[in-house]
């Protein structure tokens, strides 16, 4: 196997002067001896002098950022985005550099294959407004897969995804979904299924109460009993869900989050609610349908999109944000000066922006401190030929690295040897790795301690024991190469490290979580770690963070427009009387009435 170069990629990016006066009328002024701005535009908006109020600089052109800059500029606001790395955050395509030949494109690599559940709301909206070459818009880009399948110890087992009810949805009807979607094929042992349905079931018909007052200070391994349990149970119900698909071990994230999720999969899976298909990706890279469309249209609602550029610190004075200080791509450094300040950076880069004399205008920023992040990250491989494991998402269950993959040269609009790298490549398998402190089958090691090469082979030694027959299905003859996401660095080594780590949502951090408006008139948050309806860390938390911060922004100017629209996740009217119910239970310290086994008090 040959490991491709890592390396990250940049957009199109065009260099011009700074005019003062015509940039102090764009989004966000910058004062100090930069030389040029880097931009990256579809096309070249006219520097119409923005309102009084409206001048908008946003740091981070992730999601959360980029979702903030196009409601703000949809409704007229000059806005700036600065980005340090790479427009689209994790979200983002990470093409190989090197690979293409022949007139073809570089092989696509990724942070992470892209997941969008059909309980997503708030992002598809704002696909809904992207166009896309030929028509429509991107979010026609999106089509459905399958999340039916799992691989453990050498055998495929199904579940039923989506599935029905009978009737009307009821606790019991929903406790005889769950309980065929739990068996598992024998894997778990009945009594076991029987007790963690009853906990799924006490989850979906708590009150809102009983939910954050009790279930977010819950862990969730506690909630559910992992460490009592049989070695299947703890596989296939416990951090076959957590790790795998949320990267959240289940001794660290709470019982909130975690039924929260069980809860939205079911309902999306029972076609309930507004909800579309349980699993749907993209029919192309993400920067090719996605991402790169998006830029274009923001550029073309006038939004300067900056690459290459780092905040570095933030004056704070008056009780009001008066600048924030910046490299740009040559290291020369500056001042951007607005009206609004947008921070939608990750947790670990907006943590040692916070100065002393904020966390004193607002606490809330005081308590950034205690979030937690874990690593989940991408590792590709090429194939020679297509290799369609599944028709969607794979989950290894039992795996040590909490393994997930998809195939995707099935889901693409595009020829992939035609389109990509040499003409040789015909699939790229893509790989989440989750889980990377406990060691592995083949070396030992952590993912931590193994080098690129070796996480390549753990990862092909621990999906070849989970699929039936596995040495032939994955065999090495079929790979041409493999590509490790570059944000990870010092790998086998002490010093290893991951330059873009995930929001964990664990026991209790809803306290410690802000909202995105501050206390400080000018600065708002726009990330996956404010408060959100969905939360976890998502691009769909990460969007409706956005969404906050461009409403909460409408405010604070004044202005008339319509606000964004927020989705929240779906509760069926029929449980509203359970809902009360709970209320009024968790108020007089009881369990949920449908808790029976083994109840858990407030």
């Amino acid at each position: 196997m040959a490991e491709q170069e890592q390396g990250g990629t940049r957009a199109g990016i065009g260099r011009r002067e700074l005019i003062a006066g015509s940039m102090a009328a764009a989004a966000g002024a910058v004062v100090g001896p930069l030389a040029g701005a880097p931009g990256a535009k579809a096309a070249a908006p006219s520097l119409v002098p923005a309102s009084a109020g409206q001048r908008v600089a946003i740091f981070g052109g992730g999601m959360g950022g980029l979702s903030a800059a196009q409601e703000l500029a949809e409704r007229g606001f000059q806005v700036t985005v600065y980005e340090r790395k790479a427009l689209g955050g994790k979200c983002r395509s990470i093409p190989v550099p090197g690979t293409a030949a022949d007139g073809r494109r570089d092989l696509p690599g990724e942070h992470g294959f892209r997941f969008f559940p059909g309980f997503y709301q708030n992002l598809p909206d704002t696909m809904s407004r992207i166009p896309r070459a030929g028509g429509g818009s991107v979010r026609d880009n999106l089509v459905s897969a399958s999340l039916e399948v799992i691989a453990y110890r050498g055998r495929e087992i199904n579940i039923p995804v989506p599935g029905s009810i009978d009737g009307v949805l009821t606790p019991d009807s929903l406790k005889n979904y769950l309980r065929a979607a739990a068996t598992l094929a024998g894997e778990v042992p009945i009594l076991e299924v029987e007790f963690f349905i009853s906990k799924l079931v006490a989850f979906a018909t708590s009150g809102p109460r009983r939910r954050l007052g009790q279930w977010e200070n819950m862990g969730f391994a506690d909630f559910i009993k992992a460490s009592r349990m049989s070695e299947g149970y703890r596989e296939l119900l416990v951090k076959m869900f957590t790790a795998s698909l949320v990267a959240a071990q289940p001794d660290k994230a709470n019982t909130r989050t975690m039924g929260l999720m069980f809860e939205a999969l079911a309902f999306s899976a029972l076609g309930l609610g507004p909800y579309g298909p349980p699993d749907q990706v993209l029919n192309g890279p993400t920067n090719e349908v996605f991402i790169d469309p998006w830029v274009g249209y923001l550029g073309g609602l006038g939004v300067d999109l900056r690459v290459g550029w780092t905040a570095t610190g933030i004056t704070y004075s008056g009780g009001r944000i008066t600048g924030v200080q910046v490299s740009d791509p040559s290291g020369a450094s500056g001042t951007v000066t607005a009206d609004h300040y947008v921070l939608a950076l990750p947790i670990e880069r907006i943590q040692p922006l916070i100065t002393t004399s904020m966390k004193a205008a607002d606490p809330a920023l005081a308590r950034l401190a205690g979030l937690t992040t874990d690593w989940m990250n991408g590792v590709m491989i090429y194939l020679k030929e297509p290799r369609p494991i599944a028709e969607g998402h794979l989950i290894y269950a039992g795996t040590p690295w909490a393994l997930t993959s998809i195939s995707q040269a099935q889901f693409w609009q595009n020829n992939f040897p035609t389109t990509y790298g040499d003409g040789t490549v015909k699939d790229c398998l893509s790989i989440d790795l989750s889980d990377w402190n406990t060691p592995g089958i083949l070396f030992g090691k952590t993912a931590k301690q193994c080098t690129r090469p070796q996480i390549v082979q753990e990862c092909l030694a621990q999906m070849r024991a989970a699929l039936p027959n596995g040495a032939t299905v994955l065999p090495d003859s079929l790979v041409h190469s493999w590509f490790v996401d570059p944000a990870i660095t010092g790998e086998g080594t002490p010093s290893v490290a991951n330059d873009e780590p995930l929001f964990i949502n664990t026991t209790g951090s809803w306290a410690d979580r802000p909202e995105a408006t501050t206390k400080i008139p000018n600065l708002f948050l726009a990330a996956d770690y404010v408060r959100n309806s969905i939360n976890l860390a998502t691009m769909e938390g990460a969007n409706e963070g956005g969404r906050m911060a461009a409403n909460a922004i409408l405010d604070a100017a004044g202005s008339s427009a319509t606000k964004a629209r927020l989705f929240s996740l779906y509760l069926p009217s029929q449980f509203k009387s359970l809902y009360d119910t709970d209320d009024l239970r968790y108020r007089l310290g009881l369990p949920n009435q449908f808790d029976l086994l083994s109840p858990y008090w407030p």
